[in-house]
């Protein structure tokens, strides 16, 4: 199947490592061309130049919670490529810990990066994205069931959820679509991190892989392919909806 992707323009925004970099992968050999945002500026320019450099990927460094961000990275995309026609927004995942446990302060940050960062990155879409244009907001399956030990997260991506179902209604008079992609135990650096800090990384993922039907872990490229898909006009009727990637491991509709 063609995607149609080719000549289309991304802004993918937790660009250098992770379901973000897996994602920018996908939609590049796919023809499309990025720009990549995130904190950390030299392994941004390493990813950008991994796809290909400028031709193909830009690099943006900076944090998307901060108001500027977002609109410098929209404006950087539209001014190289000439136009934006969708995001893959994926954000840092907040501090770990029971709710009770986190102070005022770790909500207020992880409120300012999962909730207000994506906003602001839709905010300034909104003004520049061509018809026809798609946005995924990269969730979790916490959206559907409480993950122990991460309670920021399991309070905020559902708030995220709902306002992605909000702005597929605002949106989709234009006919620009926003998904939500709920990734579950997917191998990423930043799961392998939580393992460790929980201090059992080999039998912590053993429990999981057997709770997953598939029997393993998602490969970050696997997750990247679904969200070029639903980036990709290939997906053209799809808004509003929150697609797990999880192997199975949801049990809930």
């Amino acid at each position: 199947m063609d995607l149609g992707l080719a000549g289309r323009v991304y802004v993918v925004t937790g660009g250098s490592r992770g379901l973000g970099y897996a994602t920018a992968r996908a939609l590049v050999a796919e023809g499309a061309q990025v720009a990549l945002c995130s904190r950390d500026e030299t392994t941004l320019r390493a990813a950008a130049d991994t796809l290909g450099g400028p031709d193909h990927a830009l690099a943006v460094a900076g944090d998307i919670a901060e108001p500027g961000t977002p609109t410098r990275l929209v404006a950087a995309a539209a001014a190289r490529y000439g136009h934006v026609d969708g995001a893959l927004i994926s954000v840092g995942g907040p501090e770990p810990g029971a709710a009770l446990a986190l102070s005022d302060e770790q909500w207020r940050a992880g409120f300012e990066s999962v909730f207000l960062g994506p906003l602001h990155v839709v905010r300034a879409l909104a003004t520049e994205i061509t018809p026809g244009g798609s946005i995924a907001l990269v969730l979790s399956t916490s959206v559907r069931s409480p993950i122990e030990g991460l309670a920021i997260s399991n309070a905020l991506r559902p708030a995220l959820a709902m306002t992605t179902k909000s702005l597929a209604d605002e949106l989709g008079p234009r006919s620009i679509r926003v998904n939500g992609l709920l990734p579950g135990r997917i191998d990423t650096d930043r799961l392998r991190e939580l393992e460790v800090a929980g201090g059992r990384p080999v039998t912590s993922r053993r429990e999981w892989e057997r709770q997953v039907p598939l029997g393993r872990y998602g490969d970050p490229l696997e997750f990247g392919k679904v969200a070029a898909f639903v980036l990709s006009p290939a997906s053209s009727y799809v808004t509003g909806a929150m697609i797990p990637v999880d192997g199975g491991l949801s049990r809930s509709f």
